[in-house]
């Protein structure tokens, strides 16, 4: 997936533009409160019993406080993909356990996994609401309007929206920095490859997509600046048998190292079906082709749930966009290949560190596009209006971008 997974479109800035080209349950069960103990026995005596008072309002009012701290938060999350899709809607579901994990009885979750970008989101996403959750995750761009809607209908829940760019009081939007992982995964390519081809399956094409499509590109060309990147474009985020048929169109023109941005391991799979290398995406994919398998660009959202789910235990959460990487935990390669050269693998280690202290910049000029027009001067190094809004190939990327002119 992937703001993302997974979106979609997951940046949460893209163009109004490019929005137009998109179109089960887990609980926490909270344990039953301890019976309280019996009172003691009231000691004999010959005088009357007096009538209690009746009790302050400021007592009554902290009473009612109490217990309502002492209920859990109740969250819940709608996934565009089924759990088992090994890839962005898996990553997000180990998030929320990450969550249920470091928060105990503090919190209760629940989610609805394959609910596509349409009115029953929409649906889903209002029984939410209306059934008392505190905090709805929304984990897919497509949600976007539907969650606008909701947020003003509901205006005492706290709405968090992936990928997306709309916000307001109560809506939040959040996404990682997946291209950070792009640019990882692209130096392993560009030290393995024996063909100088390297090929991408891209689901959507909206900057998040084309963005980690040409991180991955300048990755390579960082270490071998011969590569030229082949994209085939499936205009879905999760179908398996699409993906199947796009890495096999990649493989027959001439690509040895598949990367991808879409949400299964169909890409995998097939690169190990046909004595290629591949890459995981989202989450770490090895089991699904080990010998084929590179490494696994993966997002980690348990830190983003636990804080903001901690946040509003507080009583701190507030509305903003949040888009985190490396820096922050949510973005690591992990689970190279024995048969990646250590040199390769302490590039990938250098880099990860820059990304982490902010010494590194993947998007610093000077960086051409593929007609060969600067669009970064030498040292200039693109901000996240930039980067949220990219909608071209750099050099290197064969073909046009779909919808530009």
């Amino acid at each position: 997936m992937s703001l993302s997974t997974h979106s979609l479109v997951r940046p949460f800035a893209v163009a109004a533009l490019f929005a137009a080209t998109l179109t089960a349950c887990g609980k926490q069960e909270t344990p039953a409160p301890s019976p309280a103990p019996a009172p003691a026995p009231a000691a004999a005596s010959s005088a009357p019993t007096p009538t209690p008072a009746p009790a302050p309002a400021a007592a009554n009012e902290a009473s009612a406080t109490t217990a309502q701290e002492s209920k859990p938060l109740k969250i819940a999350f709608a996934y565009i993909g089924p759990v088992g899709d090994g890839g962005w809607t898996y990553a997000h579901d180990n998030g929320r356990k990450a969550l249920e994990a470091a928060l105990g009885d503090k919190v209760q979750t629940k989610y609805v996994e394959s609910v596509p970008e349409s009115a029953d989101a929409e649906r889903i996403l209002r029984g939410f609401a209306a059934e008392g959750n505190d905090i709805i995750f929304g984990t897919t761009f497509g949600y976007m309007d539907y969650m606008v809607r909701l947020a003003q209908d509901f205006p005492n829940v706290k709405f968090e929206h992936a990928t997306g760019y709309k916000t307001a009081g109560n809506l939040a939007t959040y996404d990682s920095r997946t291209y950070e992982g792009a640019y990882l995964a692209g130096i392993i390519a560009g030290g393995m490859t024996q063909s100088n081809v390297v090929g991408v399956v891209g689901s959507v094409p909206i900057p998040e997509v084309i963005r980690n499509i040409n991180s991955f590109t300048l990755g390579a060309q960082s270490v071998n600046p011969k590569i030229t990147t082949k994209v085939v474009w499936v205009n879905e985020w999760f179908n398996p048998p699409k993906e199947t048929e796009a890495a096999t169109s990649l493989i027959n023109s001439g690509a040895d190292i598949l990367f991808q941005n879409t949400d299964s391991a169909a890409v995998l799979k097939t690169a190990q079906d046909q004595g290629k290398r591949a890459f995981g995406w989202d989450s770490d994919m090895t089991a699904y082709g080990p010998k084929a398998h590179l490494g696994s660009a993966v997002i980690n959202w348990g830190p983003y749930y636990i804080k903001t789910a901690q946040d509003a235990v507080n009583g701190n959460w507030s509305s903003g966009q949040h888009w985190w990487g490396v820096k922050e935990g949510a973005i690591d390669i992990v689970s190279l290949a024995d048969d990646i050269p250590q040199e390769i693998k302490d590039k990938v280690a250098q880099a990860k560190q820059g990304l982490k202290d902010g010494t590194f910049s993947i998007w610093k000029g000077p960086i051409v596009d593929q007609e060969g027009k600067e669009v970064l001067t030498a040292d200039q190094v693109a901000d996240d209006g930039f980067l949220l809004g990219i909608k071209f190939y750099v050099k290197g990327v064969e073909g046009k971008v779909p919808g530009a002119n």
